[in-house]
């Protein structure tokens, strides 16, 4: 089983760099702003997981500088379960304003939450 997750991993790596999407443009001052704002966002996710390629597509869709942390790596997985409360990924943090921090799980509320304050 393991054999087989690992082959399509790379299977699916392989694709998402062939048919990487168009990055969105927008103008110097508007990206800025947004490069700002994307500093309190971190995406929490493993490599050749499926999920986790579909959140990054998307942020390179919007051209969206995501920083990403590897959950396999075990100061970002303790961070990850401590902050989130489980060993979930992908897995959106989010630093809001008042310094409050927010977990968000599931790929498709992390991309619908993207498209919205990025769009």
């Amino acid at each position: 089983m393991k054999v087989i997750r690992w082959v399509l991993g790379r299977v699916i790596l392989l694709l998402n760099c062939v048919f990487s999407p168009k990055s969105l443009t927008r103008n110097d001052e508007e990206q800025k702003k947004i490069d700002e704002a994307m500093r309190q966002l971190q995406l929490y996710q493993f490599d050749a997981c499926p999920f986790c390629v579909k959140v990054r597509r998307a942020a390179k869709r919007l051209n969206l500088p995501l920083k990403t942390r590897d959950a396999k790596q075990s100061q970002w997985e303790q961070e990850l379960i401590n902050g989130g409360g489980k060993r979930k990924v992908p897995c959106l943090r989010i630093e809001n304003k008042n310094g409050d921090i927010e977990w968000m799980y599931e790929s498709d509320d992390i991309i619908r939450y993207l498209e919205q304050r990025f769009s």
